[in-house]
């Protein structure tokens, strides 16, 4: 009877020990596909400022540093609405998140008045490519980076912000 035991314990403790998940740091995870569409999910109640600007040919337009391009996703309320500052105004709209890309609503914006500058020379290009969102790619393990693919083959890459 003992020996039954014994033989019962090592096979249950065998067939136990099979059944242990490996573990490893973060760091050692294989990187997660910010192509992902159910990460897109995660994008709700998010700030995010832009890092870069890459266009179709690989080369980077100058982000004015003093002047921040941002974008805010919001579910306050219980409607999704996007704000945000576009170079020289203020833009406000509503945006959606569907197989895995994110798209806007009309987006309304303020009128100011600017002066020439890098700034003010990105809000159209801005806006008119937050209109034409070909994929979007989101990475929320630190550091959270928001990407965004045109239909013109640039790509907007964001950092996460979090207004003070």
């Amino acid at each position: 009877m003992a020996a039954i035991f014994s033989t019962a314990a090592l096979v249950l403790g065998g067939a136990l020990a099979g059944c242990a998940l490996p573990t490893h740091p973060d760091s050692a995870a294989p990187p997660t596909d910010p192509y992902n569409p159910a990460a897109t999910q995660l994008l709700d109640d998010t700030q995010w400022q832009l890092a870069t600007w890459t266009d179709a040919s690989g080369r980077a337009r100058k982000i004015p540093d003093a002047t921040p391009l941002t974008l805010n996703l919001s579910t306050d309320g219980g409607q999704r609405r996007a704000n945000g500052f576009s170079g020289c105004n203020r833009f406000a709209g509503t945006y959606d998140l569907t197989d895995g890309k994110l798209t806007f609503g009309p987006l309304a914006g303020t009128r100011m008045a600017c002066a020439p500058g890098p700034a003010s020379a990105l809000e159209q290009p801005f806006l008119q490519g937050l209109a034409g969102i070909e994929k979007t790619g989101v990475q929320m393990r630190p550091p959270r980076e928001l990407q965004i693919t045109l239909k013109t083959g640039d790509v907007l890459t964001f950092n996460e912000h979090t207004r003070p």
